[in-house]
């Protein structure tokens, strides 16, 4: 910490006296702790062995052995505010992100913009001596943010981290991901063909970190905070690891919930008498205008299905925990190195998951969870075309409701419920051996995410600094549970805890827990004053079985009150349920706002998400200015998207190329006839709207294909996404097709040679072809 200066100036030095303190770097105390937080996705507390599921990992419970287990440990039950919440220490609504950052929206509840008043926790450690680095998935910038035109306040080189190696959105592919080293994409090191995997990657990295600096100064403590991919979907992985769990899911989900149940029992995860929940509660429940409950958020039961569809849903049951424990293995190398090393004992670990188990694989599961954001509910018939492919680069996978219900056992619901367990109770352990003499144990207090950063604080010594980088603070409102780790008798302190999300609501109070009933986003139910509310005695009624409203009324009613009041403390207010399309279509702040045309060129980053053209069911148009060098020329000269959805514009054999890849399962192709002259040329596809196909929601309309201002060929019927081609893999590129091909018709890259290519203009602002075309023609030539 800064000081003021204690030395002496006089004219000469040689009669000055120097005082380092001011200006050296800070320093830990001697002996200072590492900490590692190790935060897992989408994983449900009834997944791993170490829990009492039955998904081997066998490095969680290496760890688990040495350290506590939480039995009652919660989340905000999605991803965004509990990695917001578990950094800062303060409630999620508190800083901005009471939802993921592709749904914020201009409330200070939920900008999305973690405000410098809540500082994270490498911004209060590196400024007392640790090396702080981010490993993984970081989803904390906002979407418009999160490109190289903006501003970088929110990166996580801005937020306290000293380097960053991962990827800024919600998912990537885990084959192809889209990664960000320190402030700028690079690609993967190697190709799927290679051996690569992200998990492998991100252990590489985390290592490579903590080895760099240790090098140099083997006594500084390090804060790594790292995020595998793992569970969230894809649910990508070898297959000789997915077939490590053949037959282990046979039985169907409602009877592992049987077995798992019992095994919880044993281990002291849950109550003796703790009964499991419906696995569907809320079937019968409706809107305030007599909406269904969502059809994507039911399940359908084990013994309604037909034996292709067992075989089907245990496969991804398979490829799932096959996904799980080849990521406990790549951390399992970390752990080595920490203990060969002589590091491990001296590091407080913090496991969690950052919400319970996705629902979003609906009823059906999915081999494209591309389909969930555009509104679609994936088909068995669909799935089983690349069932001996699930979990491999050709698929987008992900399990079906029934197991998001199974591996929350015995809770109700799923992640986005933050109204039930399901979506809130999460697996969490702390292990550091030199300081807390618990190992082995479970511990079955009531802890909140926002009490992590609180209590490993506490167990560094270090008092919540009243300003970091100068700026004042506001408190932590998460309470340090230091004193359980030790003893599980004693209380924390802790009392009340509320909880929003996507609509729906819950407050725990001294063992008991008010919930809503009420569909989460993307229902969009809304009403919210006439929603329904339940009352448990939580700490004697984990599954929420019991609901004692009509017997306790005054009961329920302080609850409700005190939601309010803690919403009010905790800025809880808007609540939204809105639909997907209803979200995407809401104002943001994007730097590409209100624009229709956009120009890229070739020899810059891929454009993503939040910055790139987004087409959206309109009519379109795709430009390219080529100049033909060679009757050889070949390779891509504009591609959006990647396999699971997208277009490209390319060369091949000579002969002009257009495929629009409908959700990874329709590729749309034309092709000209002749050969495309050689010399300088606009190349370009034009896709007009023409309706929708008979009862759904998905675009219709023709294509055509043009060499400068001749249509050389047309495609009718032509299906295109509704929506977006997913929150990962859906970038722009000009001159080579980076990541996962669009098509099949080539393998990427596919780099443009024979040619040049000097910009690719995307127009979706109605234009007929032939004006913009007349247009860029006209710059072409002024060129």
């Amino acid at each position: 910490m800064a000081t003021e200066f204690q030395g002496k100036i006089e004219l000469d030095i040689r009669d000055s006296e120097p005082d380092w303190g001011p200006f050296a770097a800070p320093t830990a105390p001697e002996g200072a702790p590492n900490v590692l937080y190790l935060v897992w996705d989408d994983t449900g507390i009834a997944t791993w062995d170490c829990f009492g599921g039955l998904v081997d990992m066998p490095n969680m419970s290496r760890i688990a052995e040495r350290g506590v287990r939480l039995s009652q440990f919660h989340t905000t039950a999605l991803c965004s505010p509990t990695r917001a919440s578990l950094l800062t220490g303060r409630n999620p609504t508190s800083v901005g992100m009471a939802t993921i950052e592709e749904f914020t929206d201009g409330f200070p509840n939920c900008s999305g913009r973690i405000p410098f008043e809540t500082a994270l926790l490498p911004e209060v450690l590196s400024e007392r001596g640790w090396n702080t680095y981010c490993v993984g998935k970081w989803h904390l910038t906002p979407l418009e943010e999160s490109n190289l035109a903006s501003t970088k306040r929110h990166w996580p080189l801005s937020r306290g981290f000293e380097r960053f190696y991962g990827f800024m959105g919600g998912e990537t592919d885990q084959w192809y991901p889209e990664l960000v080293y320190d402030n700028h994409p690079v690609a993967p090191p190697a190709t799927p063909e290679e051996g690569y995997h992200l998990s492998k990657d991100i252990a590489d990295r985390t290592i490579e970190f903590i080895r760099d600096a240790k090098v140099i100064a083997p006594d500084r403590p390090w804060f790594s905070y790292v995020c595998p991919g793992a569970g969230h979907a894809p649910h990508h992985v070898f297959k000789e690891w997915a077939d490590r769990y053949a037959g282990r899911f046979d039985m169907g989900y409602e009877q592992y919930r049987e077995i798992v149940l019992e095994n919880q029992k044993r281990m002291g995860i849950v109550p003796s008498d703790t009964e499991l929940s419906p696995i569907n509660p809320y079937a019968e429940a409706t809107g305030a205008n007599g909406e269904a409950w969502p059809l994507q958020d039911t399940v359908r039961p084990w013994d309604s299905l037909n034996d292709e569809e067992k075989r089907l849903f245990s496969r991804m049951a398979e490829v799932f925990a096959g996904f799980m424990s080849y990521t406990d293995d790549q951390i399992g190398r970390v752990l080595d190195y920490l203990e060969e090393s002589g590091q491990l004992d001296n590091t407080i670990i913090v496991v969690i998951s950052d919400n319970g188990a996705s629902g979003e694989g609906g009823p059906n599961g999915s081999v494209n969870e591309v389909k969930f954001f555009n509104g679609y509910i994936d088909t068995v018939e669909e799935s089983m075309r690349f069932f001996d492919q699930l979990g491999e680069p050709a698929t987008y996978n992900h399990y079906p409701t029934g197991w998001a219900m199974a591996f929350n056992t015995p809770y109700k619901l799923f992640k986005r419920y933050a109204s039930h367990e399901g979506g809130i109770a999460d697996p969490a352990i702390i292990s550091w051996p030199n300081g807390i003499a618990a190992q082995g144990e479970v511990h079955d207090n009531y802890v909140n995410v926002a009490d992590i950063t609180p209590t490993v604080l506490d167990l560094l010594g270090i008092t919540p600094p009243a300003t970091v980088r100068g700026i004042p603070q506001k408190p932590l409102e998460g309470v340090s549970f230091r004193a359980a780790l030790q003893n599980s008798d004693t209380p924390t302190g802790k009392t009340t805890q509320f909880y929003t999300m996507l609509g729906t609501r819950g407050i725990w109070h001294q063992g008991w827990f008010a919930n809503t009933v009420h569909a989460a986003s993307p229902a969009g139910w809304g009403h919210f004053d006439d929603d329904r509310w339940e009352l448990y005695h939580i700490a004697s009624d984990r599954s929420q079985c019991r609901d004692l409203a009509a017997e306790q009324p005054e009961k329920l009613a302080e609850l409700k009150a005190l939601w309010f009041s803690e919403a009010q403390k905790y800025n809880g207010l808007p609540l939204a349920d809105l639909n997907i399309l209803e979200t995407m279509m809401r104002p943001r702040p994007y730097l590409s706002v209100d624009r229709k045309n956009f120009t890229y060129y070739p020899g810059t980053a891929e454009v993503g998400i939040g910055a790139a053209v987004e087409l959206r069911g309109q009519s379109y148009s795709v430009l390219a200015e080529v100049v033909v060098d060679s009757p050889d020329a070949a390779g891509v000269l504009f591609k959006h998207g990647a396999g699971h959805g997208g277009h490209v514009l390319f060369i091949q054999n000579g002969q002009l190329n257009y495929v629009y890849n409908f959700m990874g399962e329709l590729e749309q192709r034309m092709w000209s006839a002749d050969p495309v002259p050689l010399g300088s040329h606009v190349f370009g596809v034009r896709y007009d709207r023409t309706g929708t196909v008979e009862g759904s929601h998905t675009p219709l309309g023709e294509l055509s294909l043009y060499i400068d201002d001749e249509v050389v060929t047309t495609l009718g019927g032509v299906q295109i996404h509704p929506g977006m081609f997913g929150l990962a893999g859906g970038g722009v590129g000009v001159g080579r097709n980076d990541g996962q091909a669009v098509c099949s018709a080539y393998q990427a890259p596919y780099p443009f040679t024979g040619g040049t290519i000097v910009k690719v203009v995307v127009d979706t602002s109605g234009t007929p072809y032939i004006d913009t075309e007349r247009e860029l023609a006209a710059a072409f030539a002024r060129d």
